[in-house]
């Protein structure tokens, strides 16, 4: 739900009514994860999705009528469902919805955790409780159970049983964060073009260039843009293990501090423009700068996927389709060339938005 809370104080503000349906829980090909939200207000107005457009009917019937009763509901959809195969749920997976009808809203904000119950004893589904820069609002009825949901760090759901009356109880936790970095070093039109692309996707983008007459705010609008020298900037800035950097400059004098730095740090994703014969000449220059093969292993280049690229709005497609490639442990290759569920389940490093998602191992 937190990816739709500015759109819904909106809809607060102006005095409207609504029920939110969120992802619980997902098995088989989904194209959606847990978090995933649908909102519908009183006046019958859409925000969001929770299927890619599989079983948006029906959710959507679903919120108006928790909307007429008040009560939060729990819906499993699935391919096996004779209800599930009627609104379209053809894709072999199945999704586990939690409707709730105007429910509490947090601040939007980073750092910030969001808990439901899902499932419980009467009169607690629905019951919130949220975490904003360490200060709580609400509870969930337990204080050990609070306590347990507050340890959180990704989207998950929590599954334990009432203390008093051994009831099982199922939490829906999900936690933002800072959205992940692209730091872009070499201000060229490429980088402008990655920029925009990396700003679509959900990054926040750094352009680095210590030319003052490239790095300017009016060739990159939707960057912070920084001059100083690449290897100095990296150094000081703030990275984690979600943090995407691409060196474009192919020039030794910026691209070996740099990749020297960044192949050392626990990042994402590091990948450096140039040809064949720069990317020999580089790797060459990397080694006697003391980078060792294992670094050398994590090193894209030339960065990109083969897509034939030949503008730099076609090089930062290709470009910003490997980092998601990478991102989610895929090929690369064409789907139509390959079998096998088309959404795997697999955990990804850096998601492209607010949301740290962390799911559990399924048969897909």
């Amino acid at each position: 739900m937190l990816e739709l809370v500015e759109d819904l104080t909106a809809w607060r503000r102006e005095g409207r009514r609504f029920a939110v349906a969120t992802v619980v829980s997902v098995s088989g090909s989904a194209p959606r994860p847990p978090g995933a939200a649908l909102a519908v207000d009183d006046r019958g107005e859409v925000v969001g999705t929770v299927s890619g457009g599989c079983v948006e009917g029906a959710v959507y019937e679903l919120c108006r009528e928790a909307l007429a009763t008040g009560e939060p509901v729990v819906h499993r959809f699935g391919w096996s469902d004779d209800s599930a195969f009627a609104v379209g749920l053809t894709c072999g997976g199945a999704i586990e919805v939690f409707v709730h009808p105007t429910p509490l809203l947090p601040d939007a904000a980073h750092h910030l955790l969001l808990a439901r119950i899902v499932t419980g004893p009467p009169g607690t589904p629905g019951r919130t409780m949220t975490v904003r820069d360490g200060a709580t609002s609400g509870t969930l009825g337990d204080p050990a159970l609070d306590d347990e949901v507050t340890a959180c760090r990704t989207t998950q759901v929590v599954r334990t049983v009432d203390r008093r009356t051994g009831a099982p109880i199922e939490v829906m936790v999900e936690v933002a964060a800072p959205p992940p970095r692209l730091l872009v070093f070499g201000a060229l039109d490429f980088a402008a073009a990655l920029s925009d692309v990396g700003n679509l996707l959900g990054y926040r983008v750094t352009v680095c260039d210590p030319r003052p007459v490239f790095a300017t705010d009016r060739r990159f609008p939707s960057a912070e843009v920084v001059v100083d020298w690449p290897h100095r900037y990296l150094e000081r800035t703030e990275v984690d293990e979600r943090t995407a950097v691409c060196v474009l400059t192919h020039d030794p004098k910026f691209d070996i501090p740099v990749l020297t730095t960044a192949l050392r740090m626990p990042l994402a994703y590091v990948g450096a423009m140039g040809s064949r014969r720069t990317h020999r000449e580089r790797t060459r220059l990397l080694v006697e700068a003391g980078v060792t093969q294992a670094q050398l292993a994590r090193l894209r280049s030339p960065l990109g996927l083969d897509l034939g690229a030949r503008t730099p709005e076609e090089t930062a497609l290709s470009i910003a389709a490997e980092i998601v490639a990478h991102r989610h442990q895929a090929t690369g290759l064409p789907l139509t060339d390959l079998t096998g569920p088309i959404h795997a389940c697999v955990p990804p490093a850096a998601p492209t938005t607010a949301l740290v998602q962390s799911f559990p191992s399924m048969t897909c």
